[in-house]
């Protein structure tokens, strides 16, 4: 009984729709075109452990390693770890890229100063870049190593005006970027 009074009360005290007005005869008006951006569809897969992430924009291939991953703290040299993965990292540009420039590009937090973050970032970067020359077969490839220090972070470094040292971790690394194959 509620349900059929409720829904009696509900129709008998709801309004009105509003009527649209007719439109008169010989009406014109202007037609507006509406422009809009368009935003480009990134793909991002990221490791269950956080270390790794693969974004794609068109061709543009972006491989992601923590440097957590990669070196001690305050170092360049890679780890046997590193190796193991950068070998992983090195099969798949093979399959994938479609020659071209390799960027290695190195990242920091924001501890440290300026100039030392820069230093270590491109020093890593060019750790990287050794390591894989080394490793990828693929023909036709230039390598490009570059540090950019805490200028690109991928997530703030402090939130609220507190340090969020899980931001700072996945700020340290060092990405791989190729021009995948068509």
């Amino acid at each position: 009984m509620f349900r059929s009074l409720s829904a009696a009360l509900l129709i008998a005290l709801s309004p009105a729709p509003t009527p649209v007005p007719p439109v008169p005869s010989g009406a014109t008006g202007a037609v507006q075109d509406l422009v809009l951006p368009v935003e480009d569809i990134v793909g991002a897969v990221e490791s269950l452990d956080g270390t790794e992430s693969e974004t794609k924009q068109g061709r543009q291939v972006t491989v992601a390693l923590t440097s957590d991953v990669l070196f001690a703290l305050d170092k360049w040299q890679l780890t046997a770890a590193a190796r193991r993965r950068l070998a992983q990292v090195a099969e798949k540009v093979d399959a994938e890229s479609a020659g071209g420039v390799i960027k290695i590009e190195g990242h920091t937090d924001d501890q440290g100063g300026d100039a030392y973050n820069r230093t270590l970032s491109r020093r890593r970067a060019q750790a990287v870049e050794q390591a894989v020359r080394g490793l990828v077969t693929v023909a036709g490839v230039t390598f490009q190593a570059t540090g950019h220090g805490e200028s690109r972070p991928r997530v703030p470094n402090v939130v609220a005006g507190k340090p969020v040292e899980k931001n700072r971790a996945r700020n340290r690394r060092v990405e791989i970027v190729f021009t995948a194959k068509q």
